[in-house]
C-alpha cells in the first residue's frame, strides 16, 4: 500500500471558543437593554457567531436520507442487495469510470459485482472486487433497520458536500455536481436476540474529474453477526466488521484502523478530518490523501466547557 500522508487541516477550537465568548457578551448586552430574548433567538445568535465546522456538523453528521428524500429502499432480505443501479454521472474510482453500482445489505457499495459475503476479509482482496466498505459485516435488515439510497443533484446537498470537501481538502479545487448517498439506518445483525442497531452512511461525490468518498458513522452498537462467530446477545466477538475500500488492483486500498478488531465499534469517535465519526477519501486517482496509517486518538480535548 502507498504511504499515506497525515491530514493537513486541523480545526481551530480556540476560534470557536472566542466566537462563543462574543455570543455571551452580545447576549448580556441584549438582555441589559430590557429585552427578553427568546430561546429561538438565542439559537440563531449562537449559530451566527459559532460558524466553525464543529457546530455545522452537530446539526447532523449524516446527510439527509429516507422516504422524505425520495430514497429507494433495499428489500428485507438477509445478505440481499439492490438491483444494479445506473448512474447519470460516471464515478471514477481508482482510475476507472463506473456507470453502475450496487448497494449491498452487508455494508458495502460495490462496482460491477454484488457482494453477498457476510464475513469480511481484509484488503486488498485477491479476487479483484472493487468496492467501498463503510461497515462490512453480517447485516440482517429482516430483523431490523432499513437500507436507503439515491443519486442526487439537489443544490442544497451539493453545496453542503462542497463546503465539507473544501474544508477538509483546501488545496484541491472542487465543486460537487453529483452525489450518491447510501444509508444503513439502525440495521440489525444476523442471529440477533437484541435490539441493537447500527446507523452509518456512504456518500460518493464528483465534479466529473475528482472523486471523493465520505463515510459517516452516527451510531455503532454491534460488530459481528452470529454466523461470523459473534454473540447473539451482544453482537460482539468473532470476526468483527471491516471498513475501508478496495480498488481491485491488489495495490491500492485502505483499511480504516480498528477494522476486524473489537476497536471498530469505536469508529464513531475516530476520523481523518477531525470530525468524530467521519472519514473522507479522494479516490479518483491512485492515491489517497489525508489519512493516518495508525489508529487515531479519540478527538476532543480542545473543547469549550461552561
Amino acid at each position: 500500500m502507498r504511504n499515506l500522508s497525515p491530514p493537513e487541516h486541523r480545526w481551530a477550537a480556540s476560534s470557536v471558543c472566542w466566537g462563543f465568548f462574543q455570543f455571551l457578551r452580545n447576549f448580556y448586552n441584549f438582555a441589559g437593554a430590557g429585552m427578553k430574548p427568546s430561546f429561538a433567538f438565542l439559537l440563531v445568535m449562537l449559530g451566527a457567531v459559532m460558524n466553525g465546522q464543529l457546530v455545522y456538523e452537530n446539526v447532523s453528521l449524516l446527510y439527509p436520507y429516507g422516504p422524505q428524500q425520495h430514497d429507494h429502499k433495499n428489500p428485507k432480505l438477509d445478505d440481499g442487495t439492490s438491483k444494479e443501479i445506473s448512474l447519470t454521472v460516471p464515478f471514477t474510482f481508482y482510475g476507472k469510470k463506473h456507470q453502475t453500482l450496487y448497494v449491498n445489505n452487508n455494508g458495502v457499495v460495490s462496482f460491477g459485482v454484488r457482494v453477498k459475503q457476510y464475513t469480511p476479509d481484509p484488503f486488498p482482496l485477491a479476487d479483484g472486487r472493487p468496492f467501498v466498505a463503510p461497515y462490512w459485516a453480517d447485516v440482517d435488515n429482516v430483523l431490523g433497520g432499513d437500507i436507503f439510497y439515491r443519486e442526487t443533484t439537489d443544490p442544497m446537498l451539493l453545496a453542503r458536500i462542497t463546503k465539507n470537501i473544501n474544508h477538509y481538502f483546501p488545496k484541491i479545487p472542487f465543486t460537487a455536481i453529483w452525489a450518491f448517498v447510501a444509508t444503513w439506518d439502525h440495521v440489525a445483525y444476523y442471529g440477533s436476540t437484541s435490539k441493537k442497531g447500527n446507523t452509518f452512511q456512504a456518500a460518493l461525490t464528483t465534479d466529473t474529474k475528482t472523486s471523493f468518498i465520505i463515510l459517516n458513522y452516527e451510531d455503532i452498537q454491534w460488530t459481528t453477526g452470529k454466523a461470523s462467530g459473534g454473540d447473539a446477545k451482544t453482537g460482539l466477538g468473532g470476526t468483527p466488521a471491516h471498513a475501508g475500500f478496495n480498488s481491485g488492483d491488489q495495490t491500492n486500498f485502505y483499511n480504516i484502523p480498528g477494522s476486524q478488531t473489537e476497536a471498530i465499534i469505536n469508529i464513531t469517535q475516530t476520523s481523518n478530518v477531525n470530525i468524530p465519526g467521519r472519514w473522507v477519501f479522494q479516490v479518483d486517482e491512485f492515491k489517497v490523501t489525508g489519512v493516518p496509517t495508525e489508529v487515531p486518538k479519540v478527538a476532543g480535548s480542545n473543547n469549550c466547557w461552561l
